[in-house]
């Protein structure tokens, strides 16, 4: 376990030199034009947070093959900067990908996309989802403006887009239902023909610290004295706080159990404790997928979450009973299923080696570049 905190902590070290370094290359390539003879012109407009930066960080960690396979050039820009006009973004770009924040306006939103059509009047307009939720909650404002919408994870049944929902996600609607919540009926109209416009990304699995983690071998099982893996926050609105209190609850059908509960720790801490951990418990958040699904993997933990069929991701980590155990979405078999992995070291150990394999097979794979070909070639 020494040889193991040692690793975490020279990981954080090395994402830490690795952000800095690449906040001083992003400022570098904001100044610099497209080369005349390149080709095909990527032009990144993003946010620079944790989580959409881990759709943003596999265009640079694959550059090379993109630039091999497809003759692309990168630059990237902050949305912050281009919005206020602080940019000398490079221009002519053939592609543009863009973020936006979560809430903004839809005017601002048009403004944005006009701007960059303006800068880049032959380019392939992409819009990054990064959200947690699976709606589609952008797509009338854009779906005049854009060739392409890539998100991470969608509804695996695309008649239910466009339809209505209490709140504003599927996840909304279930648990409000459920807990006699009350909220407001919300529809996010699809035009015709945006569905084809929507383009599957992948998911956490190309953050930098996991990227990397996942290039290398997968973790020896060994000896996991923690049963569970447990670490639930319940605070949030009302339907989040009721369906993270009964994850919390379902705790004490394995109070006998050896189950890591509490507060939030420290990154390295947090995955030092994953690798110790059998079986790792991982409820909804405002979205399906959530970070913990791939920590979990990347630590050699087995993922335990309630039934992810009605989800389509890719790279795919949620085959039941191979990549992650399912639950029911009432908890009813919780014990069942806990005391039965907790059981039996060999299942574990299959479970978890097929999920890393899985993703250690995309990243390797170079993968994602053949994924991102309908955005840039």
């Amino acid at each position: 376990m020494a040889s193991d905190r040692h690793g975490l902590i020279l990981e954080k070290m090395r994402r830490a030199i690795q952000r800095t370094g690449r906040f001083a290359a992003r400022k570098w390539l904001l100044n610099r034009p497209f080369s005349k003879t390149a080709t095909s012109r990527l032009l990144l407009v993003t946010i620079d947070e944790r989580i959409p930066q881990s759709q943003i960080y596999p265009f640079h960690f694959y550059a090379d093959a993109l630039r091999r396979q497809y003759g692309t050039e990168i630059r990237e820009v902050s949305i912050e900067e281009y919005e206020r006009g602080n940019s000398p973004a490079p221009r002519d770009a053939t592609t543009v990908c863009f973020q936006t924040q979560f809430h903004t306006p839809r005017d601002e939103l048009i403004a944005i996309v006009e701007r960059l059509k303006q800068q880049n009047p032959e380019a392939r307009i992409v819009y990054l989802d990064w959200f947690a939720p699976t709606d589609l909650r952008l797509a009338d404002a854009l779906d005049p403006h854009i060739a392409i919408y890539v998100k991470k994870h969608v509804l695996r049944d695309r008649s239910l887009y466009g339809q209505p929902t209490l709140g504003d996600t599927n996840l909304v609607d279930h648990f409000s239902k459920k807990f006699g919540i009350a909220e407001e009926t919300r529809l996010f109209p699809i035009p015709p023909g945006f569905l084809d416009k929507l383009h599957i990304g992948p998911s956490f699995v190309t953050a930098d610290f996991m990227l990397h983690r996942f290039l290398g071998a997968s973790p020896v099982v060994g000896e996991k004295p923690i049963d569970v893996h447990a670490r639930l926050g319940v605070k949030g609105t009302p339907w989040y706080q009721a369906m993270r209190t009964e994850c919390v609850d379902a705790l004490g059908t394995i109070a006998d159990l050896n189950v890591a509960t509490g507060g939030n720790l420290g990154h390295v801490a947090y995955l030092q404790e994953l690798q110790a951990s059998k079986v790792c418990f991982s409820p909804f958040g405002y979205g399906e997928v959530c970070w913990r699904d791939y920590e979990a993997i990347m630590s050699g933990s087995v993922l335990l979450k309630p039934d992810m069929s009605h989800i389509e991701t890719d790279p795919d980590i949620f085959v039941p009973g191979k990549t992650y155990v399912p639950l029911r979405w009432d908890l009813a078999d919780f014990e069942e299923k806990v005391r039965e992995l907790v059981g039996m070291p060999s299942l574990r150990e299959e479970i978890a080696n097929n999920a890393f394999t899985a993703l250690h097979d995309y990243v390797t794979s170079e993968r994602f570049v053949t994924q991102m070909r309908p955005l840039i070639a």
